[in-house]
C-alpha cells in the first residue's frame, strides 16, 4: 500500500513539474494570440485613414492607421489593443470615435498583423513609445490633447506608458490588477506568479499616474474578473469614472465599441 502511495505521488509530481516547465517555455504563447494577417489597407476600411509606419527603438516597422481629427485641433486617442487579433478588429471603435471628432492611431504589436517580432512586455512598451512618439512628432499632437485607450492586457501596456508620458485623459477597459493575479483565475493549481516572465502590474503604476482616469468594465466579463478591474479603479491615483456595463462579457461588442465605451472616451476628451 505504502509502495502504491509513493508510485501515485511521484506520477502527481512528474506531471506537476511537466505541466510547470511547458507553461514555463510555452507562457507567451498563451498571453499573446496574434492574428498574423491579411490586414487590408486603411481606406479600405475607415473613410479618410492612412496607413501609417511605427519606427521602435529596437529598429522595428510597425503597420498601423491613422484616422485624422475633425480639425486640426481635435484630440487624439492612442488606441492599445488586447492580447488577441490585429487592428482591423478595432476599426468599428475608431469608426465610432473618429464620428465624434477625435482623431485615432491603431497600431498593431510585434508579431501581430504581419509585424516583424515576438511579444513580450519589454517589447510592447517599445511598440506603444512608437506609436506615441508617431502622434506626437508626425502627426503633430499636442500631449495635452492626447489620450490613451488600452483594452484589456492594452490598458497594462499604456498604463506603464503614462507613468513615463502622462496623456491629457487615460482610459482602461476591463483593466487587470496585474497578468498573475488574471492568470491566478485561470490556472489556479500553478504557481504562476512565480512563473511569469512578463508582470504588467497595472494596479502598481496606476496609483503612480495622476491624470483624469477612467475604467470601463463588463460586470459579467469571464476573462478579467470585473472584481479586478475594480481594484485597478480603487487604485488610480486620478480616477474620473466607473463604468460598469451591466451583463457584459469580455469581447461583447458593448465593450469593443458601445457607447458606454464611446461616450468615456469623449468624456475625458472634454467632448
Amino acid at each position: 500500500m505504502l509502495r502504491s502511495a509513493l508510485v501515485g505521488l511521484t506520477v502527481v509530481v512528474v506531471l506537476l513539474a511537466l505541466v510547470t516547465g511547458l507553461l514555463w517555455a510555452f507562457q507567451r504563447r498563451l498571453v499573446y494570440l496574434p492574428a498574423d494577417g491579411p490586414v487590408p489597407a486603411a481606406a479600405d476600411v475607415l473613410p479618410g485613414a492612412r496607413d501609417v509606419v511605427l519606427q521602435t527603438s529596437d529598429g522595428l516597422a510597425l503597420g498601423a492607421w491613422f484616422v485624422p481629427g475633425a480639425d486640426a485641433a481635435a484630440p487624439a486617442v492612442l488606441v492599445a489593443n488586447g492580447n488577441g487579433g490585429h487592428r482591423a478588429a478595432r476599426a468599428p471603435l475608431a469608426r465610432a470615435l473618429a464620428a465624434r471628432g477625435l482623431a485615432v492611431l491603431l497600431f498593431d504589436y510585434r508579431g501581430y498583423g504581419g509585424n516583424p517580432g515576438s511579444p513580450s512586455e519589454e517589447g510592447l512598451a517599445r511598440d506603444v513609445r512608437a506609436a506615441r512618439a508617431h502622434l506626437t512628432e508626425r502627426e503633430a499632437v499636442a500631449p495635452d490633447r492626447l489620450l490613451y485607450l488600452g483594452e484589456s492586457l492594452g490598458a497594462a501596456v499604456v498604463t506603464e506608458l503614462a507613468t513615463e508620458y502622462p496623456p491629457a485623459g487615460l482610459v482602461l477597459r476591463s483593466p487587470f490588477v496585474d497578468l498573475a493575479a488574471v492568470g491566478s483565475e485561470h490556472y489556479p493549481f500553478l504557481p504562476v506568479r512565480a512563473l511569469l516572465r512578463d508582470r504588467y502590474r497595472v494596479a502598481e503604476r496606476v496609483a503612480t499616474v495622476e491624470v483624469p482616469t477612467t475604467v470601463v468594465l463588463g460586470d459579467a466579463d469571464t476573462i478579467v474578473p470585473p472584481r479586478q478591474s475594480r481594484a485597478v479603479a480603487a487604485a488610480a491615483a486620478g480616477l474620473h469614472r466607473l463604468v460598469e456595463v451591466p451583463g457584459a462579457d469580455h469581447n461583447d461588442p458593448v465593450l469593443l465599441d458601445g457607447a458606454a465605451l464611446v461616450d468615456a472616451v469623449v468624456d475625458l476628451a472634454g467632448g
